[in-house]
């Protein structure tokens, strides 16, 4: 009738308790009389004790020494007070002496890959000659992988950025609601979708919930967002990018200029901030032990910097680009280091960017003809959200979709959308996987997506 006890539980508080507890075998060392288990639930392990004496025969103590690593087993023991602090193991101050153990799910003895080595940092392992594991065994071994304390880490407080999202926005009176995934044109009038048979026609998966979100506006829902997947046919093989990510995404009306939402968008990612900071400083050490990186910087309210602010900062540095040329990948990089340098954040805002650059449906700045009502978001020196102020008259949408080349006919759906009444709104999607991945200081976007579809990888 005993409950089990969680690791994490299981501190001085708890001492001459006993307890049962469930876990995998870490590590395992015999020692005469005696053998030394190491037991692992998610990123917190223990340090448990079988010794010869009134519960414990020799038998067990040579049984307990021979149970594979990463298998299952509950143990149950009495929870005693270190006399010196336990190395290796969360629960430093406590360990478990075992009366008895129960093996519930044996592993083969071969692992593809040792957790240790796995949560290595690579520049220890550089120095001293000892194994680390790299990303393509890794994901090739996803399940293996997921189990250490790192990416047990990260993918919890990726929840969490989840959990604080919805929470923040419907508090702020957003609603949720959930976008087909399989439609009928590409969504962003671009080539970058994948086709799907559809039954006697083709179908394509969705670049971006936009085209819903405008429509549950134009329905009157004032303020929605989601989280689903988003499908991107993009060859790029970079850091950065995925074929298949977790969009946040964002729509609201607003009522007299599109800073509303702007000014919306940010302070809900610095509620998330404040809210990783406050919840998840465990996972942010148990990630950076591994990663070492400066904690994350943000101001409030966020700093906000027009395009043409940020071209002049890059050309004070040396940069030579247009008024009207788009920001490559290590001018946004070195962006962000001369933002920081200067105003001391890792997030700040964008706005204000060249028309020319920018998709068809957004709308132009009414006080200059070259630039628009859209935005970036920067983590880091890495975009993490694109969003815009919309153009929600039918007639502009026709002219801007003409002047980009757009067929007229696949688009249909979406300028008809507007010719019943569409309010003023703006939006944006946000990349749950770049969020964590730059929120953390991690290097690769692959670490973050728990399972990553990118041009070469399709399994597991």
């Amino acid at each position: 009738d005993r409950v089990l006890v969680r690791i994490k539980d299981l501190t001085v508080e708890k001492a001459d308790e006993e307890v049962w507890v469930r876990g995998r075998i870490h590590t395992s060392r015999a020692k005469g009389k005696q053998c030394f288990l190491v037991l692992r639930q998610q990123q917190f392990n223990i340090q448990a004790l079988v010794a010869v004496g009134q519960h414990a025969s020799k038998q067990m103590v040579k049984f307990a020494a021979n149970i594979t690593k990463e298998s299952i087993v509950d143990i149950e023991g009495v929870v005693r007070k270190a006399y010196q602090k336990i190395g290796g193991c969360t629960q430093q101050d406590v360990e478990l002496h075992v009366q008895r153990i129960y093996v519930i799910s044996s592993a083969e003895p071969r692992l593809p890959l040792q957790l240790d080595d796995a949560v290595r940092p690579e520049v220890e392992g550089e120095e001293d000659g000892r194994a680390t594991v790299n990303q393509d065994t890794r994901l090739d071994n996803r399940i293996i992988d997921l189990r250490t304390s790192t990416s047990q880490a990260i993918f919890c407080l990726q929840s969490g950025i989840c959990q604080l999202f919805r929470e923040t926005l419907i508090r702020k009176g957003f609603v949720e609601i959930q976008t087909p995934k399989i439609i009928s044109a590409a969504s962003e009038g671009g080539a970058n979708v994948f086709t799907v048979s559809y039954f006697k026609t083709s179908a394509y998966l969705a670049q971006s919930p936009q085209l819903y979100k405008q429509m549950c506006i134009c329905a009157d829902f004032e303020k929605v967002f989601c989280v689903g997947p988003v499908f991107r046919a993009e060859d790029s093989n970079t850091h950065r990018h995925l074929t298949e990510f977790v969009g946040l995404d964002i729509e609201m009306a607003f009522n007299y200029h599109y800073h509303e939402v702007v000014d919306e968008i940010a302070d809900t990612l610095v509620q998330i901030f404040k809210g990783l900071q406050e919840r998840f400083q465990t996972e942010i050490q148990t990630v950076s032990k591994q990663f070492p990186c400066e904690p994350f910087k943000f101001l409030e309210p966020t700093l906000r910097l027009e395009y043409r602010e940020g071209v002049a900062m890059l050309r004070e540095a040396g940069v030579e680009m247009g008024d009207e040329e788009d920001l490559s990948t290590p001018n946004e990089k070195l962006l962000g280091r001369l933002v920081k340098e200067k105003y001391d954040t890792d997030f700040y805002i964008l706005d204000k960017y060249p028309l020319a650059v920018r998709p068809f449906y957004t709308m132009p700045d009414p006080a200059n003809p070259k630039t628009s009502n859209s935005y970036d978001m920067f983590m880091r020196g890495e975009e993490i959200l694109s969003g815009a102020q919309r153009i929600h008259d039918p007639q502009l949408l026709t002219e801007r979709a003409k002047h980009h080349g757009i067929d007229l006919e696949k688009i249909k759906a979406y300028i008809d959308s507007f010719r019943f009444g569409a309010p003023p709104h703006a939006g944006g999607g946000i990349g749950l996987e770049r969020v964590t991945m730059l929120y953390l200081g991690l290097h690769n976007v692959r670490q973050t997506s728990m399972f990553p579809r990118d041009p070469k990888r399709l399994t597991p």
